[in-house]
């Protein structure tokens, strides 16, 4: 049996965040000072809850954080992720988000570990102004190594993720069409959402994607390339073929009615939409002596039940029950 939500949605992607926790205090996403809020599990229980999640159809797994790269035991839970098979009997497309900083230490053992794709978080392409969104000294050297790290493992392509933000990063569009055309990384400029830890979003901070694509074509004109219905990002590239960018428009252009995504929390609940206002705790039933037919029956209940879509910036909208840190990008 194959996940589908009642909306007719096939359910093919599970983001897994491993911990909460961040070396990072990103101004878009750290605003206040919470901290790590949610345990972590033991590898081995992720194991047995992606499993499950596989033998219903998913074929892609994401891990996140929080920082994934944090976590000691990593590699090896890489490594036992990438026995498992899908329903067609091919190996899993894992990938990493990840912000950056230790993944050039990390990059080939996890490649050699069966880790097909990373995403970096990268919000400048200029050392000061990145320091000034992560509040973090001199991180942006380390980030920069980590990404060219992974271009030279093959974790291709090789992604790098910049959430825009009026009055912050919004100058770094242009620059950032530079660095993905030299670095020959596909950048994708993601919308700011209401996701922050103490929740002072407003929709004017956000830089939309009809803004960014009049940015880049006043810097080089853009086509767009074709998407697969269920991709997040529109996919474009300039006209002489060079460089990619993709835009990811939850606020200004949603995508919700092909969403293929479910979400496991560090903490071993299910989350169904970014924008829940509810979790559903798998792994609470697992430690109570759940059976594997009986946590996979739960999952599918709660999968049917996948909102429909978001309403970010509707009349009553009320904002998730936890922020991004605590979530999984």
């Amino acid at each position: 049996m194959r996940l589908h939500d009642k909306h007719g949605r096939a359910i093919t992607d599970l983001r897994v965040s491993i911990t909460d926790r961040c070396n990072y205090k990103c101004v878009y996403c750290r605003t206040g000072n919470e901290g790590a809020l949610y345990s972590e599990l033991p590898f081995s229980d992720y194991l047995r809850l992606v499993r499950i999640f596989v033998q219903l159809g998913i074929e892609k797994v994401r891990l996140t954080g929080g920082e994934p790269l944090l976590r000691n035991g990593l590699v090896d839970f890489v490594r036992d992720l990438a026995k498992l098979r899908t329903l067609d009997n091919q190996p899993l497309d894992l990938a990493v988000t990840t912000n950056g900083h230790l993944l050039s230490e990390l990059v080939q053992p996890l490649k050699e570990a069966g880790l097909r794709r990373a995403t970096v978080s990268m919000d400048a392409v200029d050392a000061e102004k990145f320091a000034r969104i992560t509040r973090v000294p001199n991180g942006y050297e380390s980030v920069l190594a980590g990404i060219r790290a992974a271009k030279r493992a093959g974790l291709e392509p090789v992604k790098v993720n910049c959430v825009l933000l009026r009055g912050f990063n919004e100058d770094q569009i242009v620059e950032f069409a530079r660095f993905s055309r030299e670095e020959s990384v596909v950048v994708r400029f993601i919308e700011f959402m209401p996701l922050e830890e103490d929740r002072v979003w407003s929709p004017h901070v956000v830089v939309t994607m009809d803004e960014i694509l009049e940015k880049l074509n006043q810097f080089r004109p853009v086509r767009q390339l074709p998407n697969t219905p269920s991709e997040t990002a529109r996919r474009y590239t300039f006209d002489d073929g060079k460089g990619e960018i993709g835009i990811i428009a939850p606020v200004s252009h949603p995508f919700c009615g092909h969403c293929s995504r479910v979400r496991l929390t560090s903490d071993g609940k299910v989350r169904t939409c970014l924008f829940s206002l509810l979790d559903h705790d798998l792994a609470g039933r697992m430690y109570r002596g759940a059976s594997d037919a009986e946590l996979s029956d739960y999952v599918c209940s709660v999968v049917d039940q996948k909102e429909a879509r978001h309403h970010i910036g509707e009349p009553g909208f009320v904002k998730p029950s936890r922020s991004m840190v605590h979530i999984g990008g």
